[in-house]
């Protein structure tokens, strides 16, 4: 109680008209993001904020409804949630339920039903994309992410779709009159792996694609350490699948076939993806790696969704196959993960943060979206530092 009243005590900013609404399931993250947006305005986050009050309220029935609690009319609100936290209860018929995705892009629908037709635009930040996975038709199934993207599309109140490391950007052609915003936190993520390891597992990286989707983010991170004082080689698996067989409504891995330079003994092996689910494919990687002499190997998602939880990832850790875990806190992670010492969690909120105030005051958005300079300036600097 003690702090929904020091909450209450902030005031709006009233010389602007951006406004927050933040869900519940995003709270976290959104308060961090406000901090820094009333930071970057020159004021004392203790006594502003740009968060609107809302009330989120689930019936016994299951339905759901969004209240707002601030006038909003004539401002320019980014609606803010995140559909993966699977952390949020309520009660149906008097049984617990955890709130789905499904329930949570209805409540994102609700807020901005409950905008009407008074805010000036409707930003929506997905920080995880609703339905991503269901990006393409493989046989008699609805084609989800381009669905429901296409929804908020000719509601025709909403400006922008906001989101991060998209499983298939593709979908942005579901858009027509709605911006779609797709960014990556690999700045973010690199920053706090290259402060986190030591020189010596800088020198020799191999870059290392999971499956043949992942090739580009392995791109796009082999040329995040494009500098002469990096030894660096890249390397991809290819899933072979069982087609005659559907095992949890997948085909199942048979083998990963490795391609790439063969010597990998002592190298640091960075292998990224943009997700983590329950890791089963990973721990087929790790061990074809650690065959191949690879001395360290780091995972990095954009998500760490561990639907089996993270038992399996522990005993790999305890056993020298997997170092480390690198993630953003772009979705939910429960906090006793969180302690984990093979677990990263990078905070994103300041990256989130300086979108919106540059979409706020129409400042480009291609230093965001382009600039990989970060890593490698940290890069040669923690190196030359290091042969002083």
């Amino acid at each position: 109680m003690k702090k929904e009243k020091e909450e209450t005590k902030k005031a709006l900013v009233k010389d602007s008209k951006l406004r927050l609404i933040v869900f519940e399931s995003a709270k976290e993250l959104g308060d961090k993001v406000d901090y820094h947006l009333v930071k970057k305005h020159n004021l004392d986050p203790d006594k502003y904020t740009f968060m609107v009050p809302i009330k989120e309220s689930f019936f016994a029935d299951g339905h759901s409804k969004v209240e707002i609690l601030e006038s909003i009319r004539g401002k320019n609100v980014f609606m803010m949630t995140d559909v993966g936290n699977y952390s949020i209860e309520y009660k149906n018929h008097g049984y617990i339920n955890h709130a789905s995705p499904n329930d949570l892009y209805v409540q994102l629908l609700d807020g901005i039903g409950a905008c009407g037709s008074h805010a000036e635009c409707i930003n929506v930040i997905e920080t995880i994309l609703y339905a991503a996975r269901q990006h393409r038709k493989n046989s008699r199934e609805n084609l989800a992410c381009a669905m429901y993207l296409h929804y908020l599309d000719i509601k025709r109140c909403v400006k922008s779709v906001i989101t991060f490391d998209a499983h298939d950007p593709g979908v942005e052609q579901a858009l027509h009159d709605t911006e779609f915003a797709n960014f990556f936190p690999t700045n973010e993520i690199l920053a706090d792996y290259i402060n986190d390891t030591p020189v010596e597992d800088l020198e020799k990286i191999v870059f290392v694609a999971p499956d043949n989707g992942a090739t580009g983010r392995r791109n796009v991170y082999l040329n995040s350490f494009n500098t002469q004082n990096i030894h660096r080689e890249a390397g991809s698996f290819v899933k072979q699948r069982d087609y005659n067989v559907v095992v949890d409504g997948k085909n199942p891995v048979i083998s990963h076939d490795y391609s790439g330079t063969g010597e990998l003994e002592g190298y640091t092996a960075i292998v990224p993806d943009d997700m983590i689910s329950s890791g089963g494919s990973m721990f087929e990687v790790i061990e074809e790696l650690k065959k191949r002499g690879v001395k360290h190997i780091y995972l990095v998602v954009t998500f760490a969704l561990y639907v089996d939880g993270i038992k399996e990832f522990e005993e790999y850790y305890q056993k020298g196959m997997l170092d480390g875990v690198y993630t953003t806190n772009l979705s939910y992670i429960p906090d006793e993960y969180k302690k984990a010492p093979w677990l990263h969690v990078c905070d994103c909120s300041q990256l989130v943060a300086k979108i919106i105030y540059n979409m706020y005051n129409d400042i480009s958005m291609s230093p965001i979206l382009t600039d990989k300079s970060g890593p490698i300036k940290l890069l040669e600097k923690k190196i030359g530092d290091a042969k002083k």
